[in-house]
């Protein structure tokens, strides 16, 4: 997992303890990073099965 993949898991699952999703806005703040490298890192961190996310309940699942 790299450094980017790593902070925007952290970030994903820090905010779903409170029931909310980022926003990619939330995610270009936090992160520093453009909206590409953001898809990417979250698009690598779905194929590897780290994220899923629940279309049903509306919230990110973890592994």
């Amino acid at each position: 997992m790299t450094d980017l993949e790593r902070k925007i898991y952290r970030i994903i699952y820090n905010m779903s303890r409170f029931r909310k999703n980022p926003t990619m806005d939330d995610l270009k703040r936090k992160t520093g990073k453009d909206e590409a490298a953001i898809r990417k890192a979250v698009k690598n961190l779905l194929s590897r099965n780290e994220l899923e996310w629940d279309k049903e309940k509306r919230e990110w699942q973890f592994k």
